[in-house]
Parts: structure tokens; C-alpha cells; sequence
């Protein structure tokens, strides 16, 4: 049986849609050319906070007001953000727990990271311009 022009046609048109449609969903976030890291912050413990975040792009350096220092110190130590070098700085004992998580790619690989911080003087003290999101 031979299906009539109109209804081959309509169920090409229908097969194209689904196939171009799959790759862009499944590309997601790895389309974004460069380095990149999507940065966010929780302050507080696990139970409540507060989220905020910025995608991080390095070329050019976009994403925060310190975004050019940012990826300067990244490039300086590969994306790997546990080994950003610890400023000298004094800070409160104060517990004000904030959380600072990293996604993303650099050099072509991908980069995660994750770790909770005693306060936001720790935080600034141990990664520099990297979370800085609030300029």
C-alpha cells in the first residue's frame, strides 16, 4: 500500500522535527563554548538559605563584576578551584555557614566542586574572586 504524497511528506516533516529537536536537549549546557563554570552560593545550613548564582564565561570574562580576575586565577590553576592559593586574612569565629558549588567545563574537561565554608570571610579568603557575586 502507497501512502498518498501529502501524508509521506507531513510524516517526514514530523520524523526531521523529533531528530532536531533531540541533539539541542541532549547538547545542553556543553554547547556553551570556552570555559565556563555556572557558580552558586547557599548561605545557611542545608535545612534554609538563600541560592544565588551566575554562569562564569572566560572568553571574554563575563558572569560577575571580578569575572576578569576570576578567570585569570582560575587559568592559573587549571579550573581546579581546591587549589586556588589561600589569601592571608583574619576572620571572625563566627559561624555563618555558606556553601559554594562549581559546575562546568575547563580546557575542554568537566569541572565540579562543592564545599561548605564556616562564614563568608573563609570563603573570600580560600577562592578569591571566584565567588565573588555580589561585586
Amino acid at each position: 500500500m502507497t501512502l498518498p504524497t501529502t501524508l509521506r511528506t507531513a510524516a517526514a516533516a514530523a520524523c526531521l522535527l523529533v531528530l532536531a529537536a533531540v541533539p539541542a536537549q541532549a547538547a545542553g549546557r556543553d554547547r556553551v563554548p570556552g570555559d565556563w563554570l555556572r557558580l552558586t552560593l547557599t548561605t545557611g545550613d542545608g535545612r534554609s538559605g538563600d541560592t544565588r548564582g551566575t554562569l562564569l564565561m572566560c572568553d571574554p570574562p563575563l558572569g560577575h563584576s571580578r569575572a576578569a580576575e576570576a578567570c585569570e586565577a582560575l587559568d592559573g590553576v587549571d579550573g581546579d578551584i581546591a587549589r586556588l592559593t589561600p589569601r592571608d586574612a583574619v576572620c571572625a569565629m563566627i559561624y555563618a555557614p555558606v556553601t559554594a558549588r562549581a559546575e562546568g567545563r575547563w580546557n575542554g574537561r568537566p569541572v565540579t566542586y562543592e564545599r561548605q565554608f564556616g562564614n563568608p570571610c573563609e570563603l573570600r579568603a580560600l577562592t578569591g574572586a571566584v565567588f565573588a557575586l555580589d561585586g
